[in-house]
């Protein structure tokens, strides 16, 4: 049998894809969409659009839904890419 770790990683490679996970997800914790929108500040046409998997929306958006549904973002960067970061965070001063 496999982990629940195992079962829940899911590599995207479209908005298409990412639209029905937060559909699939929202409706699994029986959220409408105009009620999710409501209770995030977002309008149900951005719901929608997020959820067809439009090509363009707003990051800061797309987050707060991710967040209110419990939807982790995990980046697996290419190898070397660690050291490109943290000279940038010291350049920068950043963490």
């Amino acid at each position: 049998m496999m982990s629940r770790e195992a079962l829940m990683k899911i590599k995207l490679d479209s908005p298409d894809q990412l639209g029905e996970l937060v559909r699939a997800t929202r409706k699994h914790q029986f959220i409408r969409q105009d009620l999710l929108a409501e209770i995030l500040g977002v309008s149900e046409n951005f719901m929608g659009r997020l959820e067809n998997g439009a090509d363009t929306v707003q990051w800061g958006k797309l987050f707060k839904v991710l967040e209110a549904l419990g939807i982790e973002v995990i980046v697996d960067l290419p190898e070397g890419a660690e050291k490109e970061l943290v000279r940038r965070a010291k350049k920068t001063g950043s963490p």
